[in-house]
């Protein structure tokens, strides 16, 4: 089981990639600015087929973990259920469009995100002012022009 869920860590590690790469698709030195045609490109296909993909995939976890459809690996909570929580706020953040379109039909994956932000200790730091609200200075960015598909 451990090797499953640094499996799924791992893959929750690629698409963050993907997203930071969608606004410094040539050289994360480069500004954003450098490099918008670029952008607009690499987000597109970011928009239109791996954030669907993606988030496709995690809700087949969810659906047939053996242990029942709560969480993504076993019968409790797990680091890759905060890490996949913490995917999708930054996805409804930098993509929201995108998001809540490849969202739609995963009720699984929904479900799921909202009973991680429910827990009592997560919902009391996203409350907090220790939580850093997501920003164009971090790895997900909202740039409305790159949310089309």
């Amino acid at each position: 089981m451990r090797v499953w869920t640094q499996q799924i860590q791992l893959t929750i590690a690629d698409v963050v990639t993907e997203a930071h790469d969608t606004h410094h698709p040539i050289d994360g030195n480069l500004d954003y600015e450098d490099q918008k045609p670029e952008s607009r490109l690499r987000a597109l296909a970011f928009c239109s087929a791996r954030i669907p993909r993606f988030l496709g995939w995690f809700d087949h976890i969810v659906k047939h973990n053996p242990a029942g459809p709560r969480w993504l690996v076993g019968g409790k909570l797990s680091y890759a259920d905060l890490s996949l929580f913490q995917l999708v706020e930054g996805l409804h953040y930098a993509f929201p469009n995108a998001t809540q379109r490849a969202l739609r039909g995963k009720p699984s994956l929904r479900d799921l995100h909202e009973r991680v932000g429910a827990l009592p200790r997560v919902a009391a730091y996203l409350a907090s002012e220790r939580r850093i609200p997501f920003n164009e200075a971090g790895i997900f960015r909202r740039y409305p022009e790159l949310d089309r598909v």
